[in-house]
């Protein structure tokens, strides 16, 4: 190969992402520079934070410069080093983008271990969604044993390893997805409890199912299913706030009355911990007892995870909106050089 496929932002988008918002083009190959390695797209990881990253509101990261490559994290073949550090055929993650190759500094860059896990899991379980739900559930939640513990979006890669975090650490599960199959696999992953977003009763569900209250709220979605939680939490409860996909598409803010008034409230009576977080804050101190534990927890099946792989780069941003509309079931990957 001599050419590039890459995917850049065209404009940004104004709710959903559509076809219009990307460009497709092809350029020639780029040579690594000393200290730089080239690498071949294998996995390509797709993320709900992406949305913001469209987005030229103010945020905790810059957002994508329009004509740039889209950004997010890859698994990759090393074709060309420049770094006594990597060489030819190794396997690595790094933050390619999506395109079919890259070139990045070898400093930014990690060695992926085949033996440990297909390798794609360094974009999911043993990696920045396995990592989020470690540190966000250990360093915000701390779930103690006998505690309940509420998780939304609890099939994805973050939700999926938050509930089976506190099943580790002793504490009750509650699940909270979409769709029976979704419920299903709850119940196969270990949750105490598992609950359908979309019964059209989920307070209700949700009372009956957390008798003396919710003690951790792990938050990935916001909107109705927060509404449902917020009541069920207990004094001294804790929120770690992770994601709100409910709302990455609006343009306005929603109908109805102002409950800010009400949330604020709910904070002060119940002397709630409400903390958001990006996970790279504890990168330095965590990154390393994840990597030791969470591979372990693997290894003795006390962990199981789920992979939505789906084929061709070009199908990116298809697939991303099915993610925003929680049509992925596992981990969103895209195969880019690899098999699907």
């Amino acid at each position: 190969m001599t050419s590039n496929h890459r995917i850049l932002l065209k404009s940004r988008p104004v709710g959903a992402p559509t076809a219009e918002n990307f460009d497709h083009d092809e350029v020639p190959i780029s040579s690594p520079q000393d200290g730089e390695v080239l690498l071949r797209t294998l996995y390509l990881s797709l993320d709900p934070y992406m949305r913001g990253r469209m987005s030229d509101a103010k945020s905790y990261a810059a957002p994508v410069e329009i004509g740039q490559v889209m950004v997010g994290a890859t698994v990759s073949e090393v074709i060309d080093s420049k770094s006594p550090d990597f060489k030819q055929g190794d396997t690595v993650l790094g933050y390619g983008g999506w395109q079919e190759y890259s070139v990045e500094k070898a400093a930014h860059l990690r060695r992926v271990d085949p033996d440990i896990a297909p390798v794609s899991t360094a974009l999911g379980v043993l990696g920045m969604p396995g990592f989020t739900a470690y540190a966000g559930l250990l360093e915000i939640g701390q779930p103690e044993p006998g505690e309940t513990v509420a998780v939304a979006a609890a099939t994805g890669p973050v939700g999926s390893a938050v509930g089976q975090i506190a099943k580790i650490k002793g504490a009750r599960t509650v699940g909270i997805a979409g769709g029976e199959k979704k419920v299903a696999h709850l119940k196969e992953l270990g949750f105490d409890v598992a609950l359908d977003h979309r019964s059209g009763n989920l307070k209700e569900e949700l009372a009956e199912a957390t008798p003396d209250g919710i003690d951790v709220y792990f938050e990935n979605v916001g909107g109705d299913v927060f509404k449902a939680v917020l009541p069920r939490l207990n004094t001294f409860a804790r929120v770690p706030v992770c994601g709100l996909v409910a709302t990455y598409n609006q343009t306005e803010l929603p109908a109805g009355p102002d409950r800010s008034g009400q949330l604020m409230g709910a904070i002060l009576a119940k002397s709630l911990t409400v903390r958001g977080f990006i996970q790279t804050e504890f990168v330095g101190r965590l990154y390393e007892s994840f990597l030791s534990d969470m591979s372990e927890w693997i290894r003795d099946g006390r962990i199981q995870y789920r992979e939505d792989i789906r084929p061709g780069l070009e199908r990116a941003p298809v697939y991303f909106n099915d993610l925003l509309t929680g049509g992925n079931f596992g981990k969103m990957v895209v195969a880019v050089g690899a098999d699907s």
